[in-house]
């Protein structure tokens, strides 16, 4: 079986890596490895989804759904210190530099562990779910992770997702609109598009 960084340990030789990047008016230094999603750089659709989302409830309660080593989570829980952040991922490389990433950049208002989807969050009530979701994982994965966070939201709670156009868009759209009733369009940009859905 090919691996990837949705596979939940990871083979692939370690080589970590340290760079820096500006998110959402604060600086981070993360530390990445082989083995997880976008390890040079924050990818385009995550930087798209930081820069666009904004938090209904500043002390809310927010999760990220696939957080990798953490650019989307810890951008937010550092723009909203009032918040609490849950962070999960399959990929237990990716948890355990999540961890290391919030340490390093001082993001104490974080809650990471390992999940498949949402089966391991047991908290419920979340005024936003962020996903830049496993597209290679398939379409079942990607539409689960939405299921989930529908019934994980609150009344008023809303489901942000990053997706490209050539990758699924169109059916995202269409599975969100039958879960939530609506889905609008917040942002477009280089083929990506920023989706949200309020759970009413």
């Amino acid at each position: 079986m090919t691996e990837h960084y949705y596979s939940r340990k990871p083979s692939t030789d370690s080589n970590p890596v340290k760079w820096q990047s500006e998110l959402k008016g604060n600086s981070f230094r993360f530390k990445t490895d082989s083995g997880v999603f976008s390890k040079k750089e924050v990818d385009f659709g995550s930087k798209l989804l930081i820069d666009t989302f904004e938090l209904n409830k500043p002390d809310g309660l927010v999760l990220d759904v696939g957080c990798g080593y953490g650019p989307i989570g810890l951008s937010i829980a550092r723009a909203y210190p009032e918040a609490m952040v849950h962070m999960v991922d399959v990929n237990e490389r990716a948890i355990m530099l999540a961890k290391e990433n919030a340490s390093e950049n001082k993001a104490d208002n974080v809650r990471i562990y390992e999940s498949d989807r949402l089966d391991g969050v047991e908290e419920d009530g979340f005024d936003a779910i962020l996903t830049n979701p496993p597209i290679r994982a398939g379409k079942k994965v990607v539409h689960d992770i939405f299921e989930q966070s529908f019934q994980h939201l609150a009344e008023g709670g809303e489901l942000w997702v990053v997706i490209q156009k050539k990758q699924g868009a169109p059916s995202a759209m269409e599975k969100m609109k039958e879960l939530f009733g609506d889905v609008e369009v917040e942002m477009k940009s280089k083929g990506y598009f920023i989706l949200k859905s309020v759970k009413c």
